[in-house]
This record gives C-alpha cells, sequence and structure tokens, in this order.
C-alpha cells in the first residue's frame, strides 16, 4: 500500500483509537474485504496489530481471495482468508471461530439496483440471513452490519433531524427500491434475532462514505467531483442536484463501527454521520468546485435518465445516539475532500 494519505489515515486511527485494548486475543471476520470500507477495516485492525502490539486475528472474507492477497499479503499469523460469497446460498462457515463480525458485503452500483434488482435483493437479505444463523450457532460475541441512509426512503421535510426511530417513503414497486428495501428487512432480521434469539447484533446506518482509497475510476457523486477537480474539467449534474444528504469520512466510519461493536445495545440502529456536513448535491458540487479549483471549474446542469439514482430526498441524520458511546467525526467535509482529491491523484492502494 503506497497510497501515502490512507497510510496517514490509519497511523491517526492508531494513535487516537481508545478501545484497542478490547480486541486483544480476538479473532475478527470482516466480509466485503476488498471493498472501500472493508478493506480499511482490515488495514485499521492490521495495524493495531503491527503498531500497537494488540494480538489479534483478521479473517478477510471476500469472493476474490486473490485480489485480497495482493491487497493485505500472504496468510500469516495476523490474517488469514475466507472465500464465501453472499449471492450463493452456502452456509457461512470460516475455519476459525469468530469472537467478532463485520459486515461490510453487498452490492454497491445504483446501476445494479435497476438491472439485478432480484439478485441485489437476495443477496443482502439471505446474506445477512446466514451469517445471523451462523452468529448464533458459533456464539459470536458481536456482529455489526453496515447499513445505510437509504432505509429513510423519501423524506422531504428537514426542520428536524432523522432519528433511527423515522421512517420516509420506499415504493416497493419501484425497481430502484430493490436495495433499500432489502437493507430495511435486513435490518428488521438484526434486531427480531436479538429479540427472539439475543444474538448481539448491531446496524450501524452509514450516511455516505467516503475518503482515502476511493478509486479513481469508482463513479459516486464525491469521486465524479474530484475527478473533475484534477483534470480541470467541469462538474457535469445528470440531476438538478437537490438530494441532500450527511456525509462521513471513512476512517470516522471505521471508528464508529468500532464503538457499535464494542458499547452498541443488541438488536439497535444507530445514524453514522457528521451531522455538520449535511448538503445539496448542487451545493456539494460548487462547493468542491470554489474550494478546489476556483475559476477553472464550473458545475454544469444536464439532466439524463436511467441511471438508477435514488429519488430526491433530504436525509439530514440525527447523530445523539451514536455520540452517546463515546463516538465523534473527526473530519468535516472540506478535509474529507481534500484528502480524497489527494488520494485519487495517487491511487495506489
Amino acid at each position: 500500500m503506497d497510497n501515502k494519505v490512507l497510510k496517514e489515515d490509519i497511523k491517526n486511527f492508531v494513535g487516537k483509537f481508545a478501545l484497542a485494548e478490547e480486541l486483544e486475543g480476538k479473532v475478527i471476520a470482516v466480509t466485503g474485504a476488498t471493498g472501500l470500507l472493508g478493506s480499511c477495516m482490515v488495514r485499521c485492525l492490521l495495524a493495531l496489530y503491527t503498531e500497537k502490539g494488540i494480538n489479534l486475528h483478521v479473517i478477510a472474507v471476500a469472493r476474490n481471495i486473490q485480489k485480497a492477497a495482493g491487497m493485505f499479503g500472504e496468510e500469516r499469523e495476523e490474517i488469514s482468508y475466507y472465500n464465501y460469497d453472499f449471492s450463493s446460498s452456502e452456509p457461512f462457515k470460516p475455519l476459525r471461530t469468530v469472537d467478532y463480525l463485520f459486515h461490510f458485503a453487498a452490492p454497491t452500483a445504483s446501476k445494479d439496483f435497476v438491472d439485478k434488482p432480484v439478485e441485489t435483493m437476495n443477496t443482502v437479505y439471505l446474506g445477512m440471513q446466514n451469517l445471523l444463523s451462523y452468529t448464533r450457532e458459533a456464539k459470536v460475541q458481536s456482529l455489526v452490519l453496515a447499513s445505510t441512509l437509504e432505509v429513510y426512503g423519501t423524506v422531504t421535510d428537514d426542520t428536524e433531524p432523522l432519528t433511527e426511530q423515522m421512517q420516509g417513503y420506499l415504493d416497493p414497486m419501484a425497481t430502484r427500491s430493490s436495495y433499500p428495501l432489502a437493507k430495511r428487512a435486513a435490518e428488521a432480521l438484526c434486531h427480531n434475532y436479538a429479540a427472539e434469539y439475543g444474538v448481539p447484533v448491531k446496524v450501524a446506518r452509514l450516511a455516505q462514505t467516503f475518503g482515502a482509497g476511493v478509486s479513481k475510476t469508482d463513479n459516486r457523486v464525491f469521486a465524479q467531483f474530484a475527478r473533475s477537480v484534477i483534470n480541470n474539467e467541469d462538474i457535469i449534474l445528470h440531476t438538478t442536484g437537490e438530494l441532500c444528504r450527511c456525509y462521513c469520512y471513512t476512517i470516522d466510519a471505521i471508528t464508529a463501527m468500532l464503538y457499535l461493536l464494542l458499547r452498541g445495545e443488541n438488536g439497535e440502529a444507530y445514524n453514522v454521520a457528521n451531522s455538520d456536513t449535511y448538503i445539496s448535491i448542487r451545493n456539494m458540487a460548487e462547493f468542491v468546485a470554489e474550494s478546489f479549483n476556483p475559476g477553472n471549474v464550473k458545475v454544469v446542469i444536464c439532466p439524463q435518465e436511467g441511471l438508477g439514482y435514488s429519488p430526491v430526498t433530504k436525509l439530514r441524520l440525527d447523530t445523539k445516539r451514536i455520540k452517546q458511546i463515546g463516538w465523534q467525526p473527526e473530519y468535516g467535509l472540506k478535509e474529507m475532500f481534500s484528502r480524497l482529491i489527494e488520494s485519487m491523484k495517487v491511487d495506489d492502494v
């Protein structure tokens, strides 16, 4: 890993994460280990082992073991690999008994939510079922699901921040709803396993998350904006940019997930966001252009249908619940984009 921004992020995490000692002697499985957040979690845990001497073992769960080994190195004392595909119906059974489990694996491309809605729903829901079943049988001590702010659906009034008890409208007859509806169902399954069987599962409702390590070919809006700034190109919006939401930096999200693992209440959901980052897509585009390449990059509205974008909604998340267990976000929107842009210029992870 030669991405110096990501290295700095991880060093910062190791220096500041207050609960590291509680991971001593634990086996921690991370699904979706080659994705943005999964890989970030694996790297942070391995850094606790190498830099702080925390005796832990990471099981990196991935569909492509070669890709995972290319990212994290060969199997050794602190890491092993488990080849598993959440779109299959095979039981989840790693060779080592797991103490802690983070579930990041999920479809992430908006286009797939529209083109492959059945596969999207099955992968999210049935994959969760397999993990909860394993957690119950293997007596895993704590499981955290990486869910999404998309479970809130369409909300048009942002005068009050959204607490975890609120819900907006999701149209079950809209194909694009395949992903948020499946995540809603997966969250409900987590709560019900906790209520009926006492399974120690927590849900992290993540705001849109980005930071160092995002691929320069990523097609989400934040990556498009960063690329435009780097390439001296106008930012093209394919919508009117009215959608509003909160964001979270990758390392902040990782720290939040660890706090939930160790401090969260079973069967409950927690919003994970920097509430100060609440902004519309259009305003964010203008903010990025003006902050990082003023005069050379302008925002151009060019609406286009059929790209699978989520409906216009206003998701201003309330973060009181997670702050009550000791977590605080560290990175604001300007620093988030500064680090993303710097990271995408090197893009070697």
